[in-house]
């Protein structure tokens, strides 16, 4: 049996989830609702989460983005996300306005849920718009074929599927994108987290579960034990999302 060591006591608590979703799932086992999201948020020590919907990814983007800021209303514990239609990149570029005049600060995206490749027209003119509003971006997908559409525009985007096998890959990007962030989520290498946070820092990092689509115990734990550290922690686990949020560590 093995015994891990004892946890310091800043770490108990995760400041910031970059990913977490609600809503409409085809999976009608899972309880995807906004109370059973925020109960499992609360469980593994999660302060607060940026909240997306599943209805906008998967069924109706401007029902599901409204949906998003009335349970943002609801639970003060998430902040929005918006979400667009890669495929509809006309439309696209109104619901961004809408979304930036409401005040939202944060787009995410889902390319291979909707099946956009990486060289589709239309993804490349989503990001330029988002980027022209300020506006960060969240986007799944595998990093080695999605980098690309987000380089060279000085966008700040978190990849959400950065997996310890492209850690490399995502070292030598973000070197020269100051603005690329890779979520922990698969970052479960024995040194995957430290190896980022030791070659770009600390900022290209930020905490993600993709709750409640995915367990939240392996993330959080791989995230508490990491060699980091004390500001390096407090980094990850907050300040990286507390200032796409324009808010203090």
């Amino acid at each position: 049996m093995v015994t891990l060591p004892p946890l310091p006591a800043e770490r108990h608590e995760i400041g910031i989830d970059v990913d977490v979703l609600f809503g409409a799932v085809p999976n009608r086992q899972l309880d995807a609702s906004l109370d059973a999201v925020a109960r499992q948020q609360e469980s593994h020590g999660i302060r607060r989460g940026l909240l997306c919907s599943l209805r906008g990814a998967l069924f109706d983007v401007c029902s599901g983005n409204d949906e998003t800021r009335k349970a943002t209303e609801l639970q003060r514990r998430f902040a929005p996300v918006g979400t667009v239609d890669i495929r509809d990149a006309l439309g696209a570029e109104d619901e961004i306005s809408r979304l930036a005049e409401s005040g939202v600060k944060i787009v995410r995206l889902f390319p291979p849920e909707q099946w956009a490749e990486p060289g589709s027209p239309g993804l490349a003119a989503i990001i330029d718009t988002a980027v022209g509003h300020d506006l960060v971006l969240l986007t799944s997908g595998d990093f080695s074929q999605f980098w690309r559409p987000f380089a060279d525009k000085g966008a700040r985007v978190c990849f959400l599927d950065v997996h310890a096998y492209r850690v490399a890959d995502f070292v030598v990007t973000a070197r020269r994108e100051p603005g690329f962030v890779a979520s922990t989520r698969m970052l479960v290498g024995p040194d995957s987290i430290e190896r980022i946070a030791g070659e770009v820092g600390a900022h290209h990092l930020a905490y993600g579960s993709r709750a409640p689509m995915h367990d939240v115990m392996p993330s959080a734990l791989r995230l508490r034990m990491a060699g980091l550290t004390k500001q390096e922690w407090r980094q990850v686990a907050c300040g990286t999302a507390s200032a796409w949020l324009g808010e203090e560590l």
